[in-house]
């Protein structure tokens, strides 16, 4: 029995429909948009390299990738993706807090280190202190810090990672010297926070607490948001004082699998990450006073650092 007009025109429809509906969402998968959960001082750094990443991607494949940004301190971001916040990657200040992510949010493997260059590290920074100009209160080295009527700034290390960099490096000064003890370093750090007046979430707030509203005669700083500090404001404002000793400061970043699974993002956040570590990635760190993981850029960018005391 041959088939009437009426069936051969519902299955020419049927065919047509699904062609649209293929022709959609090929469509659709070709305009993806990730989230980049990440740490306070970020801000300029991954608003430049997402539209570098974006072009990129775009001469690549064809396809357009939009990358939005949330910041805040580290630790609160890692908390914020345990509670559902749907971050494709994770850019934050510790490996603390994305172990956290892994441990507590069941989110990503606990090997996640493992799966990119110099252990999920594509750049470093150090600690240093942002004076005003002039160093009134000739701040040198962290003992100058605890000294009375020394106001200091610093964020609050329950949600900051770059506060938990700052006490780790002010710990482990006291414990370098002669005699240093837990107990010493202890008591040192003790003394140091009790001169603190102001502990803001984030590095970013506790800038603009000693800049914008004049608080303090000294903030304990990434060294690239104090280099920001200086070329934004001013350096006729503000001078940037490298203790004898701080700490090699390693923010790692990560791929949140529940999250790309779950949207299907994993191709282009793995791609997002692993862009970092190119030579176009790691200029935009460097520009933006990072510490380049490839020592060939680190080279060309400033090399003045503290010397490092892990």
């Amino acid at each position: 029995m041959k088939p009437n007009r009426t069936s051969r025109l519902s299955r020419a429809l049927a065919a047509a429909a699904a062609g649209l509906a293929l022709t959609a969402s090929a469509g659709h998968a070709a305009d993806v948009t990730l989230l980049n959960a990440s740490y306070d001082p970020t801000r300029e750094l991954y608003q430049d390299y997402n539209a570098a990443f974006a072009k990129y991607w775009k001469d690549k494949t064809g396809d357009t990738v939009t990358v939005k940004q949330s910041h805040g301190g580290s630790g609160k971001q890692a908390r914020s993706v345990i509670d559902g916040l749907q971050a494709d990657v994770v850019t934050l200040a510790l490996a603390g807090d994305i172990d956290q992510i892994a441990s507590k949010g069941k989110l990503l493997p606990e090997h996640w280190q493992l799966r990119l260059p110099n252990n999920a590290t594509p750049y470093n920074s150090t600690i240093v202190f942002l004076v005003r100009k002039g160093n009134p209160k000739g701040i040198k080295d962290w003992p100058d810090l605890v000294k009375q009527g020394v106001e200091v700034v610093t964020p609050n290390p329950k949600t900051s990672g770059g506060a938990r960099w700052n006490y780790l490096a002010a710990w482990g000064y006291a414990l370098k010297q002669p005699g240093g003890t837990d107990a010493t370093a202890r008591e040192f750090v003790k003394k140091l926070f009790a001169n603190v007046k102001v502990l803001d979430t984030g590095a970013r707030g506790a800038l603009t607490t000693f800049t914008e509203r004049g608080i303090g005669d000294v903030l304990i700083s990434w060294e690239n948001e104090a280099y920001l500090a200086t070329k934004e404001l001013g350096p006729d404002k503000y001078e940037i004082v490298t203790p004898s000793l701080s700490i090699l400061a390693e923010p790692p970043v990560a791929v949140v699998d529940k999250v790309v699974d779950k949207r299907g993002t994993r191709k282009v956040a793995e791609a997002y990450l692993q862009y970092l570590y190119s030579p176009e990635g790691q200029d935009i760190v460097g520009k933006h006073y990072y510490r380049p993981y490839d020592l060939a850029v680190a080279r060309s960018t400033r090399s003045s650092s503290p010397r490092s005391s892990c």
